[in-house]
């Protein structure tokens, strides 16, 4: 038999008068408590105002439930738009708000964070980015380890040593031959992303303030879905539609954020 791993948590931390406080969910809220705590200090060193980190806060968190819940149905729902426009938009708008997309939250924050910049004067686009995209790398990782308490987005199968079987999968878990081990491929996002905001703060600490517009989000782009790219590969398609094409919709949408933090990269240098 192959070496494995035995995945089999319960998703479910405890239940109080029938209200179930999950893995996913605590771990969703320690996403935006750590990023707050990350900004909130890069915000005390450069000087601004802790009011300014608050006001930010609350955009990100709008912009990423709302983005994340539309890219969804947009990017990987919209086989169900074609076949019945008006089922498509009222499972959108409706409980039990499952289905989220990382690239629609990313649309959704880089929208935010210029509707931010037009209501505090003084602070350019591309600073304001710089300085939230470590706390969106660290809010990855406990996401994609919600994920992985969740038993979903799981690998592909594999003989590797460190394969997870995944026995609360309902979909690709099991098999004639019994549950078989799968790449974690939510826990390679997740080391991925803790690794990508160690290395943006690093970066950011070296000069501060006076650090290159941009830098932090070019590299962010980059790296990140560059990442999102290859595992892509190690990953179940999310939806049945992407099985008949040569890239999944994961790395499609991939693309053009990595040419944009080139292209960010490159604006940046030119205004050196």
């Amino acid at each position: 038999m192959l070496l494995a791993i035995d995945w089999n948590p319960n998703p479910e931390i405890f239940s109080v008068l029938g209200f179930s406080i999950r893995w996913y969910g605590f771990l969703f809220a320690m996403a935006f408590l750590a990023g707050f705590q990350v900004l909130s200090y890069i915000f005390k060193k450069e000087g601004r105002p802790a009011a300014q980190a608050d006001q930010l806060l609350i955009y990100a968190m709008v912009a990423t439930v709302i983005g994340a819940r539309v890219g969804h149905y947009v990017f990987y729902e919209y086989p169900l738009f074609l076949e019945d426009p008006l089922r498509f938009l009222i499972q959108m708008i409706t409980p039990p708000f499952s289905g989220l997309a990382s690239h629609g939250a990313a649309i959704g924050l880089f929208i935010a964070f210029y509707l931010y910049t037009k209501k505090n004067p003084g602070q350019s686009y591309l600073y304001v980015t710089d300085r939230v995209v470590p706390t969106i790398a660290l809010g990855g990782f406990f996401i994609r380890m919600g994920n992985l308490m969740n038993s979903e987005i799981i690998g592909k199968p594999t003989d590797l040593p460190w394969g997870f079987r995944f026995y609360r999968d309902m979909e690709f878990a099991t098999f004639s031959s019994g549950v078989v081990p799968r790449h974690p491929s939510q826990l390679y996002e997740a080391l991925s992303c803790l690794v990508l905001f160690l290395v943006l703060m690093f970066i950011w600490s070296r000069k501060k303030e006076k650090t290159q517009e941009g830098l932090l989000t070019g590299w962010f782009m980059i790296i990140l879905f560059t990442l999102r790219f290859l595992y892509e590969f190690l990953k179940e398609n999310q939806s049945s539609f992407e099985d008949h094409m040569v890239l999944n919709m994961g790395q499609i949408l991939s693309i053009p954020a990595v040419l944009f933090g080139i292209g960010v990269l490159v604006w940046g240098r030119r205004q050196m």
